[in-house]
């Protein structure tokens, strides 16, 4: 299993450095031409996604991207470190919503944002996961990679 580890300040101008990257290691993984655009996609939104809670939420650590090559799978983990973001509630589709550590009129805007991000990530990525708890949350997508063997 092959990792690759991104760390950045919450800067808007660092998303697309991770993008990048992103889409640089799933094609090495094996991840399909056909969904690389996808990743990129949804890597964009959940980067810009944990940029804008990080700076909203005057959170100085640094945006965590893991970029993980298993044998049947490429995943990517993209990690804020802002306590209890979207935790409070659950829309029917499973869609995180308002923040657990602060009242609901300071995100009201930011809210709705980001219950966006995260539809329209459910929307490029079949397998998603959204965890969130005390030391902030990540978003787990994963792609299925080819079975033909990858040049190193």
């Amino acid at each position: 299993m092959a990792t690759v580890e991104l760390r950045f300040s919450a800067q808007p101008e660092h998303v697309r450095t991770a993008r990048l990257v992103a889409a640089a290691v799933a094609r090495r993984a094996g991840v399909d031409e056909a969904v690389l655009d996808e990743v990129r996609l949804a890597v964009g939104e959940a980067c810009s996604r944990a940029v804008g809670l990080h700076r909203s939420n005057d959170v100085t650590t640094p945006i965590r991207v893991v970029l993980i090559e298993e044998e049947k799978s490429f995943s990517i983990e993209v990690g804020d470190e802002v306590p209890g973001a979207g935790v409070a509630a659950a829309d029917a589709a499973g869609v995180p919503g308002a923040r657990a550590s602060a009242p609901a009129e300071e995100f009201d805007d930011a809210d709705g944002e980001d219950e966006m991000g995260l539809a329209v990530i459910r929307g490029l990525v079949d397998d998603v996961e959204v965890s969130a708890g005390e030391d902030g949350g990540t978003i787990r997508m994963s792609w299925p990679v080819s079975s033909a063997d990858v040049l190193s």
